[in-house]
């Protein structure tokens, strides 16, 4: 479900010059994403990309890798289109639709060389918890679009949530930890100010990063 929430001035106006630009429509099929970023190079799928600061800076550090952001919610897609433009990033594209449908139908098996989900929304209330995107079906799914030797990366604040995506990871044959159970934060992952800011505070931040079994 497309969640509109406010939308500033400046992001309408990113969403109405930019985004026929650099977005790219759902598609029931699989997608050319070659042909969308007019080259051939390392995919990388970031999903739920919020205001897409850590998108933008990932992607201005690695310009020659590509980027696919998906997104629901209308201000963050608004802001990471001002992110493009004003750094003149040529090596994002976005997608607002459901991520689930997305990866799915638009994603071609072992196409991707990483996928990131940076602070997936943790529903906390025990009657939610049937809502967390990261369950078993989901990310058996993404380890059947990494490529031999990619990987999937989830960095969370949520100690329990951690734990349980740490297991469900763990319990995907196609896919193998890196560490012994969490993983230090990687150098490409930047800190956000949100994430400093608890992390001062004594707040917790867990990254569980697998690859594909070879």
């Amino acid at each position: 479900m497309l969640r509109q929430g406010r939308v500033s001035n400046a992001q309408r106006r990113a969403l109405d010059v930019l985004l026929p630009r650099f977005g790219i429509p759902y598609a029931d099929s699989p997608y050319d994403f070659d042909a969308a970023f007019g080259r051939s190079a390392p995919r990388f799928l970031e999903i739920g990309f919020g205001m897409g600061e850590t998108t933008a800076r990932i992607a201005a550090a690695h310009p020659q890798n590509d980027y696919i952001g998906v997104e629901v919610h209308t201000p963050g897609v608004g802001a990471l289109l001002r992110e493009i433009e004003a750094q003149q990033l040529t090596n994002i594209r976005i997608i607002q639709h459901d991520a689930v449908e997305v990866v799915a139908r638009m994603i071609s098996a072992t196409s991707l060389s990483g996928i990131h989900l940076f602070f997936p929304d943790p529903w906390p209330k025990k009657r939610h918890h049937k809502r967390r995107l990261l369950q078993s079906p989901f990310v058996h799914l993404l380890a059947s679009r990494l490529q031999s030797g990619g990987y999937l990366h989830v960095a969370t604040d949520w100690e329990e949530y951690a734990a349980e995506i740490l297991n469900v990871c763990s319990a995907e044959p196609g896919l193998v930890n890196t560490a012994a159970e969490f993983a230090p934060r990687p150098a490409y992952r930047p800190q956000t100010k949100f994430e400093s800011r608890g992390v001062k505070l004594g707040h917790g931040v867990w990254d569980i990063l697998f690859r594909v079994r070879h």
